[in-house]
């Protein structure tokens, strides 16, 4: 499973910052010393407004800072991170990070790990 995360602060007007954020799992997940997690917002309109990679530690910590687009429609938006390239849906306990080949991953996760930002209506002007 992918490390729980925060996001703060939970409201910011576009041109905001906003960090994404996990502390260290004690679960020792060993995601690697390359690891890194991948980290995406959607808008109220349900656009996607960003997608970018941070680093991540070995047992999935990570901090990610952004700031809100300019273009981003005012209201609930979706906040998802999960590892970068890596299968994070195991259930067996066994490290299955992704081989580095050509092959298409296919997600097997039936919920997307997710957490409200609420995007404020700012003066754009």
């Amino acid at each position: 499973m992918p490390p729980a995360y925060t996001v703060s602060p939970s409201e910011a007007e576009p041109g905001g910052r906003v960090t994404v954020s996990a502390p260290d799992t004690t679960c020792d997940a060993r995601y690697g010393q390359d690891a890194q997690v991948k980290v995406t917002v959607r808008d109220a309109a349900g656009t996607e407004v960003l997608d970018g990679l941070a680093p991540m530690t070995d047992d999935g910590g990570f901090s990610f800072e952004f700031t809100v687009p300019l273009a981003a429609a005012p209201g609930e938006a979706a906040v998802v991170a999960y590892p970068y390239n890596m299968d994070w849906c195991d259930d067996t306990g066994v490290n299955n990070r992704a081989a580095a080949s050509q092959q298409a991953l296919v997600r097997a996760s039936c919920v997307e790990p997710m957490v409200p930002l609420m995007i404020l209506a700012g003066t754009r002007g």
